[in-house]
């Protein structure tokens, strides 16, 4: 999986990052995007993506990806901001932000099958990329993760939903809280099957945006 990164660097790209997000399918919560610059020839046992690695083994391939790393960041976009922009200009919001924060310049970016147009630097989008690339699949795993233990904390805010074992997906028992329940503050009211009105919660919801 580091073929296409040994390729870029022998091209003489030097800082090679990967960028990938994960939550875009969620009913509650941020999506979450992480990138990943891996320092030269990286070979990490057990790193594909996240979605294809168990809970466990992504804890172990997160620390392996941190060990190796010479730079990671991450971007989060809350729910009032993927309603009010849609979902892909959210996921590419989320995106930049992890470019723009990472400690290293990149000077090539590596996605999974998108672009981001508001960044200005060579970016290569390649289908399937998180199974193709060791900085997408890296870059995977670590907002897989971050996402996952945030939604753990929401859990302890909101258990009706289960967040700890659904982490915002839409599950059948989450869409049976939805009915019973209505959304919380952090459900995305533009996805179908969260317009329901509010029970538990009044209008008070968190504040919308990004955070770095």
């Amino acid at each position: 999986m580091s073929a296409i990164e040994r390729q870029l660097r022998d091209s003489g790209f030097r800082a090679v990052a990967g960028t990938d997000e994960v939550g875009r399918g969620c009913l509650a919560g941020p999506v979450v995007a992480a990138c990943v610059i891996l320092d030269c020839d990286p070979s990490i046992l057990g790193v594909n993506d996240s979605k294809q690695v168990d809970a466990d083994d992504r804890v172990d391939a997160l620390n392996l990806i941190l060990r190796c790393a010479r730079a990671v960041a991450i971007g989060v976009v809350e729910s009032r901001t993927i309603d009010s922009i849609n979902i892909l200009r959210a996921s590419k919001l989320a995106m930049r932000h992890a470019v723009e924060d990472l400690s290293v310049r990149p000077d090539v970016l590596l996605l999974d099958a998108v672009t981001i147009e508001s960044l200005d630097m060579p970016q290569v989008p390649l289908i399937g990329g998180d199974r193709r690339s060791i900085s997408i699949a890296a870059a995977s795993i670590v907002a897989k993760v971050y996402r996952d233990l945030l939604m753990e904390s929401y859990h302890a805010r909101y258990p009706v939903y289960d967040f700890i074992h659904n982490r915002g997906y839409a599950t059948e028992s989450h869409q049976a809280a939805l009915k019973v329940y209505g959304p919380s503050p952090i459900h995305r009211m533009s996805f179908e099957g969260v317009e329901e009105p509010a029970m538990l919660f009044g209008s008070n919801e968190e504040d919308g945006g990004s955070t770095r």
